[in-house]
């Protein structure tokens, strides 16, 4: 999205798009502290010709991840929907947490309130959590003392380790998920410390860890 809604020249459409593709690949490879310039310097054009485009750093993600913010949208209701619970919840988790892996961008949007897409994330999020959270554990497959706050430091545990083992084996991280998936199954012996966070909490303690990141 951008100020200008004016149909564009055919040469600025192009240097639209490359701007565009240029960002969602930069983004996706080294996260939103990327600038303008390096935008620029990828698309191969000017910093002033990405300026003419999007005011704004904020405007320039909006515009790559807004049909991705759409997907994970779809993504929820699928799988809140989804008769079986425990499916629902650990397909969401697995289908999130592939994305983040894929995209350190991503990862950025959800935790960072500065671009002011974490709250839209939100909205469409906990409703969905509660929802498979509540169903889980009244069919009896999910423990009883998880909560869905506590989805988001789960993908944000295993979006650290897929970084952390990126060079190593960019799929390594699915082996740590398995191992918290299992955890949260109905069953488990050791009782989880501490109380329940609220969504609210981990969103403030998710927003302020990502803007302390450098």
């Amino acid at each position: 999205m951008t100020s200008d809604t004016r149909p564009l020249r055919a040469d600025a459409e192009r240097n639209r798009v490359r701007i565009v593709v240029a960002a969602r690949e930069v983004f996706a490879a080294h996260g939103l502290s990327v600038t303008l310039d390096d935008v620029a310097r990828s698309a191969g054009v000017g910093v002033g010709t990405v300026y003419r485009r999007f005011p704004n750093k904020e405007a320039l993600v909006i515009a790559v991840f807004d049909h991705v913010l759409d997907e994970i949208t779809t993504l929820l209701d699928k799988t809140a929907a989804d008769e079986d619970a425990w499916r629902g919840l650990t397909g969401l988790i697995t289908a999130i947490a592939e994305r983040q892996a894929a995209d350190r961008g991503l990862f950025d949007l959800c935790t960072n309130a500065d671009f002011g897409q974490a709250d839209r994330i939100a909205e469409h999020f906990i409703p969905a959590a509660d929802s498979l959270v509540a169903r889980a554990k009244a069919q009896g497959a999910l423990r009883d003392d998880f909560a869905a706050p506590d989805i988001g430091p789960l993908l944000m545990m295993v979006a650290a380790t897929a970084e952390m083992t990126r060079t190593l084996d960019p799929d390594l991280w699915r082996r740590y998920l398995a191992l918290l998936l299992d955890g949260i199954r109905a069953g488990a012996t050791t009782p989880l410390p501490g109380p329940t966070p609220t969504h609210a909490e981990m969103q403030t303690v998710m927003h302020c860890s990502s803007s302390r990141q450098p």
